[in-house]
């Protein structure tokens, strides 16, 4: 594999990192984004080059994504927090948009991230499923949320730009990426909210699913794609297809001391807060595509293997 120099925006979150130290690790250069003077400094590692500028500064995303032999987009910075989701849901997808653009013909990689949520509800969802506005997230009610007003346009502008001379692919993210370093992710929250509540509660009987993958087995993945995936690809950052969430719930309940304890949907609000939609969600997922076509195997430990060895003490 010849060693590529590899714009990342994101490079200091916890997926970017991860991603950055794993294209590292194989060899290649890194020109990573920083928007402040603080995330300029954490990119201290041999092989970084600071590249300053910010998602809503267009002109110095094209000029990184010039500069570079190929770009992973895994940051979300725009979109994180405020009052305006429609006007960061336009400044992400205007990111990608001059990302792509720059590299319209040249036959580059670009690898953006995309999320499991967006496919359809009801059945086991593979990689050959186009993003579904009347997607997962959209049955339980999350619209207008961050999945369906970022990631479905961008996914599908990233996979049209195949057919525009860019090597273009979309990582679909479980929608829990474990692993150490997790401070704000659906696991950490569950964990401090059971610590909060004094139970691990579970909605109904806890037979809904939630696919997971750990943070290093997607890092991995992405470098797999900005290696060699082919243009138009869709793949699936899945480790377990779908743990249920009672095992999840009582995971965290054994490593916590606490009962795991069913409540009804009707209290799920009070419980749980804004990841009420989300704890009855059923996202089957499988990756067996993305493992035949880029031969990437998990192998690191599982959601509930993770919540046993304490990684997510706050």
């Amino acid at each position: 594999m010849l060693t590529m120099r590899i714009f990342v925006t994101g490079a200091t979150g916890y997926i970017g990192s991860a991603v950055t130290r794993e294209l590292l690790t194989a060899g290649h250069d890194i020109l990573a984004l920083a928007r402040t003077e603080p995330a300029a400094e954490a990119l201290t590692l041999p092989g970084v080059e600071v590249h300053r500028g910010s998602l809503e500064d267009r002109d110095s995303l094209r000029a990184g994504a010039m500069k570079a032999d190929g770009v992973v987009h895994a940051a979300f910075a725009s979109i994180t927090g405020g009052s305006d989701r429609a006007a960061s849901a336009r400044a992400e997808y205007r990111a990608v948009e001059a990302i792509g653009g720059a590299l319209k013909g040249t036959g580059k990689p670009l690898v953006v991230a995309s999320g499991t949520l967006a496919l359809p509800p009801g059945r086991l969802g593979t990689e050959l499923d186009a993003a579904d506005p009347g997607s997962i997230a959209a049955a339980v009610g999350l619209e207008p949320s961050r999945m369906l007003r970022v990631r479905i346009p961008n996914e599908l502008a990233v996979l049209g730009l195949g057919a525009h001379g860019v090597r273009s692919s979309v990582v679909r993210l479980a929608p829990t990426v474990h692993g150490e370093g997790d401070r704000k992710g659906f696991a950490a929250t569950l964990i401090a909210t059971a610590r909060a509540r004094g139970v691990s509660a579970y909605v109904g009987d806890g037979g809904n699913h939630w696919p997971a993958v750990h943070r290093l087995d997607a890092a991995r993945l992405f470098r797999l794609a900005v290696e060699s995936a082919p243009a138009g690809s869709r793949l699936h950052a899945v480790g377990e297809e779908g743990v249920p969430f009672r095992e999840i719930a009582e995971a965290i309940g054994r490593h916590l001391g606490l009962p795991a304890t069913s409540i009804p949907a009707a209290a799920a609000g009070d419980h749980f807060g804004y990841l009420a939609t989300l704890v009855t969600i059923d996202n089957l997922a499988s990756s067996d595509l993305t493992q035949q076509s880029l031969h990437w195997q998990p192998t690191h430990p599982t959601l509930t293997e993770d919540i046993a060895a304490g990684r997510y003490e706050l």
